[in-house]
């Protein structure tokens, strides 16, 4: 099974994709680690990647596209779950084309929605335990608000991390995610079109919801 997934920074994005990993046992292939993967191998793809990248240049769609088909392949010969990629409509049409030339199918499309001001409060209000990162603690979600500056968990002391207080760079991010032009959110709706024709299939999850809701609503529409 071959998933793509969509969601803004602070949408529980990352914490559904794993839950989708484990259970069916998927390849998580993030776009940021195909990048070091290609250039950490020295493939001659990463070598171009890398020109890019060194120049504080963009790497174009015609060496990123390629790169993420080739880890597909890969890595993800028993099915993968995409996320981070694509970030726009002209990347969503060049991925679409470069699936369907390599015969490979894209079985679910998962968007989770989620206000933009909400998102932004969520980043902001993410609090890191010393004694676990992983330990859940947001001062703006009810159900997993800390006690104070101490862990919800296990009383650890808590802190945040400085480029979830940089309100700019969130921004910015929000700024391509919710683009319906020409932005993430204009590829999601690419794809959103193509359900509607019936190539592939498309599952909208309300991300104000808990954890275990999103989880359970997106599990019973996945076979």
């Amino acid at each position: 099974m071959n998933i793509l997934m969509f969601g803004p920074n602070g949408s529980g994005k990352g914490t559904q994709g794993s839950l989708i990993k484990s259970k069916y046992s998927l390849a998580h292939i993030e776009s940021g680690g195909i990048f070091r993967e290609h250039i950490g191998k020295g493939t001659d793809l990463g070598k171009k990647a890398k020109e890019f990248i060194d120049r504080g240049d963009l790497v174009p769609d015609d060496v990123t596209i390629p790169m993420v088909l080739e880890t597909l392949k890969t890595q993800g010969k028993d099915g993968w779950l995409l996320d981070g990629f694509p970030r726009n409509m002209v990347q969503a049409q060049k991925l679409w084309e470069a699936l369907q030339q390599a015969g490979m199918k894209l079985d679910y499309v998962v968007e989770i929605l989620l206000p933009r001001e909400t998102a932004k409060n969520r980043i902001m209000g993410r609090r890191l335990c010393a004694n676990d990162p992983n330990h859940p603690n947001n001062i703006f979600i009810d159900a997993i608000k800390p006690d104070g500056d101490k862990c919800r968990v296990c009383g650890g002391d808590l802190k945040a991390r400085a480029d979830d207080q940089d309100e700019g760079a969130i921004n910015k991010r929000h700024d391509i995610y919710y683009d319906t032009t020409t932005g993430t959110l204009a590829a999601a709706y690419f794809y959103k079109d193509l359900a509607a024709k019936g190539q592939t299939n498309y599952i909208e999850l309300n991300g104000e919801g808990s954890i275990d809701s999103i989880k359970d609503t997106l599990l019973s529409q996945l076979p």
